[in-house]
């Protein structure tokens, strides 16, 4: 380990913005918050456009790592403990002194807060929670604030910290608690689960306080009193007076006489709690899991802790360990990107996992998305007739999507469409034409058999079939249906505007 006394402000931010790239959690959607007048920035749903750079890294908000240093020795993490590498640490003042700096100066609309581990998980979740009271209470910044919440934390600084982020996540890192254990031996499963559990049920009591759906049961049982590593009493009042819990235990325990001294003298219930959900990531090929485990883990995630989002991080071999598969080859993109195609189906197309694959049939396609994939295993329910299908038989066709399903809808009730209205409407012809009809025609007389069908699909993206015309356009299943994305040179992906 080398370190350095007396490092600059801009050393540090140098070292760890770039330890934080290997973080993909990094998105800026579901909250729409305007500003207030009595403060700086906002945060709309729209109003966070992403950029990224070749190595991964959003660079519409701060993304920025607390400290690179860690007490753990994860095998495949870059800031592990046994890794000879220049460690820095930021203050909680500089965090949001540079956070503020920053949006004045327009280069960010946001801050994205990781951390290593540093001393503990509860010193650590200290130091992050007095820079976002900085930024809220004394900069008054209204932005986005998106944080990595440390597993282990003491349940009641997750809380306290809850209030303060618009998104909070906790990296799952591998798929398997088997996987944990041999390559991340001081993390477990149920110090990374019980986080989620806390914001999840949290999150469910708010909005059942405030008559929102989703609201359910209590969380009483993960608030105790907290004593910070100084010995100080945190306990914290973070009801109004005009906001009373219903639960009375949870008013006990809230509403105690010591306050979570020096954080919330003024309660801030005018924000709800983690209003953009929470994500977690997992690291895609450091161990040996199927295709098949990692998404049965993922929707399970997605139905039992309401999570936002899963990511999926292709695995890169950045340390020396026999442990650690060989990636001479590169990082597993393709298959990063099926799984990120499959994880959208599960969430917008009404797919379930056992539907895409199976014990026997374990692995994505490499060489067609799981959409036409599934699609070509079950051509008995093909071709659809566009004007007359209901919307989930429409988002089952390759090439439909969900705007363009929910255009077909409406446009039908006024016309009867053909293909032409199709191409118009964002139906990508190229894969949609061997799955549909219009008025009882196919656009082009075709063979419905399973290896005719693949050899066209997977054949030179230029070549159409004869009789369809050249002028036709059409764009890859898109991982994000309401935004244009334009690839660029080598992996870099930027938002295309307007």
């Amino acid at each position: 380990m080398v370190i350095q006394e007396q490092m600059s402000i801009q050393k540090k931010l140098e070292i760890l913005s770039d330890a934080a790239k290997y973080d993909v959690a990094c998105t800026s959607s579901g909250v729409n918050r305007s500003g207030k007048g009595d403060g700086m920035g906002n945060s709309l749903a729209c109003g966070i456009c992403h950029s990224f750079s070749a190595d991964g890294r959003c660079i519409s908000l701060l993304k920025v790592l607390f400290t690179n240093e860690c007490i753990f020795d994860c095998k495949y993490c870059a800031n592990r403990s046994s890794n000879d590498v220049v460690r820095a640490s930021f203050t909680p003042e500089e965090i949001s002194e540079l956070t503020m700096e920053f949006y004045r100066r327009n280069y960010i609309e946001g801050l994205f807060l990781s951390s290593g581990i540093l001393i503990s998980p509860n010193h650590t979740m200290e130091l992050i929670l007095e820079a976002l009271r900085l930024l809220r209470e004394v900069h008054h910044f209204n932005g986005y604030i998106h944080c990595k919440a440390i597993p282990g934390a003491d349940p009641a600084l997750i809380e306290v910290l809850g209030w303060y982020a618009d998104r909070m996540s906790i990296n799952l890192e591998l798929p398997t608690a088997q996987s944990l254990r041999e390559l991340a031996p001081h993390k477990n499963r149920k110090n990374i689960l019980k986080p989620l559990r806390q914001i999840q049920l949290r999150r469910e009591h708010t909005k059942d306080y405030l008559g929102l759906p989703g609201g359910k049961q209590s969380l009483a049982q993960f608030i105790p009193d907290y004593h910070s590593s100084n010995g100080t009493q945190l306990v914290r009042k973070v009801w109004s007076a005009n906001a009373v819990v219903p639960d009375p235990q949870i008013q006990e325990i809230l509403t105690s006489e010591t306050r979570l001294s020096p954080y919330w003298n003024n309660p801030i219930m005018d924000r709800k709690y983690v209003p953009a959900g929470q994500s977690t990531q997992m690291i895609i090929g450091a161990t040996k899991e199927t295709d098949y485990q990692i998404m049965t883990v993922a929707e399970t995630l997605y139905d039992n802790f309401d999570l936002k989002r899963v990511f999926y991080s292709a695995f890169m071999n950045v340390n020396q360990d026999s442990r650690l598969p060989d990636t001479s080859q590169g990082p597993p993109l393709l298959r990063e990107h099926r799984l990120y195609q499959a994880d959208w189906l599960l969430r917008f197309y009404g797919f379930e996992v056992k539907e895409l694959l199976n014990e026997e049939n374990p692995n994505f396609n490499v060489l067609l998305d799981p959409k036409c994939d599934w699609a070509l295993r079950h051509l008995d329910l093909f071709p659809v007739e566009v004007n007359t299908a209901n919307l989930s038989t429409l988002l089952r066709v390759p090439g439909i999507g969900t705007n363009s399903a929910r255009r077909i809808i409406m446009a039908r009730k006024s016309a009867k469409l053909e293909f032409n209205d199709l191409k118009k409407l964002g139906v990508v012809l190229k894969r949609a034409l061997y799955f549909i009809t219009c008025n009882g025609k196919m656009m082009y007389p075709i063979k419905i058999e399973e290896d005719f069908i693949t050899r066209q699909l997977i054949s030179s993206k230029d070549r159409l079939l004869k009789g369809i015309e050249p002028d036709i356009t059409y764009k890859q299943l898109s991982l994000f249906d309401d935004v244009n994305f334009v690839l660029a040179q080598g992996n870099q992906i930027q938002l295309a505007k307007g």
